[in-house]
């Protein structure tokens, strides 16, 4: 069993701030734990924008804090994503997220992150994989 919370890993190697300083992420639980998923916190910044394409991953988000608008640029369609609102990215969408006041949420990701991933020109994640345990 693990038990861990997010104020533990601030500081930490699972505490990821984005090279674009849009966005902050706590990863507790990483791929490194062998359950099939990731599990984050995320907080995407008041007034920033970000779009990212998750084409290696399928993402579900709920937001817990906040307001931001997402566009799903396959569909042209927005939303207002508020607390107690889900989302999943489970066509691999191309997305942009706009955020209107600080947005917290707690994201799932399969296949799991290892927790060295940030987005590169195109909003993607690479598919990286833990190293075997030797």
């Amino acid at each position: 069993m693990i038990v861990r919370s997010f104020k533990e890993l601030e500081g930490t190697d699972r505490h990821v701030k984005a090279a674009s300083g849009t966005w902050e992420s706590k990863r507790i639980v990483l791929a490194k734990e062998k359950v099939g998923f990731s599990l984050h916190e995320t907080v995407l910044y008041a007034g920033t924008e970000t779009s990212m394409w998750y084409a290696n991953h399928i993402e579900a988000v709920v937001c817990v804090e906040g307001e931001a608008e997402l566009t799903d640029h396959e569909t042209s369609r927005t939303y207002t994503i508020t607390p107690g609102t889900m989302y999943l990215l489970d066509g691999h969408e191309r997305h942009t997220l706009r955020v209107k006041e600080n947005f917290r949420c707690v994201c799932v990701f399969n296949p799991p992150v290892t927790g060295r991933e940030d987005h590169d020109e195109n909003g993607v994640y690479p598919l990286l994989t833990e190293p075997e345990e030797v």
